[in-house]
């Protein structure tokens, strides 16, 4: 099957979102971390996209980022194979390092730039890593709160002036609008909502009471309904994965 081509964005902005394979860690060591910073600031310096946001967490990567002289697919698929062949060097293994495809969303407009910039900072919060952003090392936090118009790696100003002109007004209006309670959603809710294979396979066998999915075919019809109806109404599941998974027609899943 062709896989469809990614949405262009009209604003050239994305949240994009990388995570480990099988939800695995990405980051072991400090090292680890050091290194997709310096892969970031590498494929930056080639003026290959503008930074406006990151945190690094252990099984999965935010980034806000905004197209310059190429495509978001060939960027983030540079920084991709560029920092799994470092990984895989390092520990001395073969195969994937991020799960699939990246995740994207467009960000067309400031207000929700500023959601997803609050959501992307307070990742670490939300993970009970630590009690304030500004402790967490592996964001981009600093260059936001820092009193420097120079930002290194990630571009701060543009997201600084949505609050203020003057930067040091605008950090202190940018720190209380990280501090509101929120209730934001951004690609990163989506993402963990849908369930791997595996994960409906170990649900489905769990309803039947530990009987191996193959007997869900033979089985009496109404019985078989019942679980079907059962995993139909799970989060994150499709009549796809289902049928994919127990190799019933998708019809008759519908209509269980």
């Amino acid at each position: 099957m062709v896989r469809q081509s990614r949405q262009r964005c009209d604003s050239g902005v994305y949240h994009v979102v990388l995570r480990g394979v099988n939800r695995g860690d990405i980051f072991f060591d400090e090292g680890d971390y050091q290194r997709f910073l310096e892969t970031l600031e590498e494929k930056k310096k080639n003026e290959e996209y503008e930074l406006n946001g990151y945190c690094l967490m252990s099984n999965h990567v935010h980034l806000l980022v905004r197209e310059k002289e190429d495509t978001i697919s060939r960027i983030m698929s540079r920084i991709g194979t560029s920092y799994a062949k470092w990984n895989n060097q390092k520990y001395e293994r073969s195969g994937h390092v991020f799960q699939g495809r990246y995740g994207s969303e467009c960000v067309e407009d400031d207000e929700y730039l500023l959601t997803v910039i609050r959501y992307i900072h307070n990742n670490p919060v939300k993970a009970g890593i630590v009690r304030e952003i500004e402790a967490y090392r592996w964001s981009s936090i600093h260059a936001y709160t820092e009193n420097e118009t120079a930002n290194g790696l990630v571009e701060s100003g543009f997201i600084l002036s949505i609050f203020h002109r003057n930067r040091i007004k605008a950090i202190l209006a940018f720190r209380e609008f990280m501090k509101q309670n929120n209730e934001d959603v951004c690609l990163d809710e989506v993402i963990k909502l849908k369930k791997t294979d595996a994960e409906v396979k170990e649900e489905i066998e769990a309803l039947m009471n530990g009987e191996p999915i193959s007997k869900l075919q033979s089985m009496d019809k109404d019985r078989r309904n019942k679980i079907l109806r059962a995993i139909k109404s799970s989060e994150g599941v499709t009549l796809r994965q289902i049928a994919r998974v127990t190799g019933l027609n998708t019809m008759n899943i519908h209509r269980a």
